[in-house]
């Protein structure tokens, strides 16, 4: 029997040193502060254990994982203008995909009902073989692979609804139907990636499912997709594990973006999401990314366990209207395709 959800972290996370940059341990250090505060809302705290290296290989090549190693025994340094190391930030790598893993083999043995995987660095911009966009090794990825590799699981959902688009993860996961990725993600907005004509090659072609959203955009929109488009898909993919890369940088009160995300249209999201994995039989996680005002971080993540723990009442956001409606049936129209069920 499942006992209480599972927050998974790591000390690690708060020795990545990243110098005067918005990646850095003061996001973890209010998050915790908040959860405390809350009693940590009834979820188990465990300690995430390191990544094992096969499971790392599996997305990341060897070589590449070598080059972090050893990078971060040398002192780590800049590896681009965005992304950072310090002597410390291979092994806050290795606990941050450890606890994505670990989350899921927990989630898919049926020792925990749903959970949550906070640690730094965050992880959906790195590719197989490149660091960026704040993010050494993709941990997401990482545990989805693991799922698909090691767990017996054949279909894994991961929904990222951080406000960058998650190139790396759409990258990895491009040629595959075995994972549907689904990125709502504000557009023009760095990476640069992430157009809706981005969907997946080969036998992948559908399975990648993009959808940009305008500067400006809150509750209405974001919820309103997640509700018209995501459920839907989710219903017809059946996937046997959702996972969220659950960034908070859609924020209304977040530096470096420009959508209105609020705590509530957070739970809204992490409402939905919920339903339909259980309407599925499919265990839900969550995967920490981006989030970089530490107060507007730590509301919306406690928003979101609080769904979690079955003990949050979700807020009303608006429902529908002009904007939400139209991406809604835009994105129904392109996918229809792959996806003859939508609408």
């Amino acid at each position: 029997m499942a006992g209480p959800p599972v927050f998974l972290a790591h000390p690690s996370s708060l020795e990545h040193d990243t110098g005067p940059h918005p990646e850095n341990a003061s996001r973890l250090v209010a998050l915790e502060r908040e959860l405390e505060g809350r009693d940590w809302l009834g979820f188990a705290r465990l300690q995430s254990p390191a990544v094992e290296r096969s499971a790392l290989t599996a997305v990341h090549p060897p070589q590449y994982v070598q080059w972090i190693e050893e990078l971060a025994a040398r002192g780590g340094g800049a590896i681009d203008l965005d992304t950072v190391m310090s002597s410390a930030s291979f092994e806050a790598a290795l606990h941050s995909a450890g606890g994505a893993v670990g989350l899921v083999e927990m989630l898919i043995a049926g020792e925990a009902p749903t959970g949550f995987s906070a640690h730094r660095p965050p992880g959906h911009h790195a590719t197989d073989a490149r660091a960026m966009g704040f993010c050494l090794f993709n941990n997401v990825a990482v545990a989805a692979r693991h799922a698909l590799d090691s767990l017996g699981l054949s279909r894994v959902l991961i929904l990222d609804w951080d406000v960058h688009h998650g190139n790396g993860t759409n990258d990895i996961f491009f040629p595959t139907r075995e994972v549907l990725f689904v990125s709502i993600h504000q557009s023009p907005l760095c990476p640069g990636t992430g157009s809706a004509s981005e969907v997946g090659e080969g036998e992948g072609e559908g399975f990648t499912v993009n959808l940009p959203v305008p500067g400006g955009s809150g509750d209405e929109v974001w919820v309103g997709l997640v509700e018209g488009v995501v459920r839907p898909l989710a219903r017809e993919f059946k996937p046997e594990l959702v996972l969220i890369s659950a960034g908070y940088d859609a924020h209304r009160d977040d530096p470096l973006a420009g959508c209105m995300v609020t705590e509530a249209g957070f739970a809204a999201m992490a409402a939905t999401m919920l339903t339909v994995s259980r309407e599925l039989g499919a265990p839900m996680g969550c995967v920490l990314e981006g989030g970089y005002e530490p107060r507007a971080l730590a509301r919306s993540v406690a928003a979101t366990m609080e769904v979690l723990s079955g003990n949050g009442a979700r807020e009303a956001v608006p429902a529908g209207g002009a904007a939400a409606g139209a991406l809604v049936r835009s994105a129904v129209e392109r996918l229809r395709a792959w996806w003859p069920g939508l609408g």
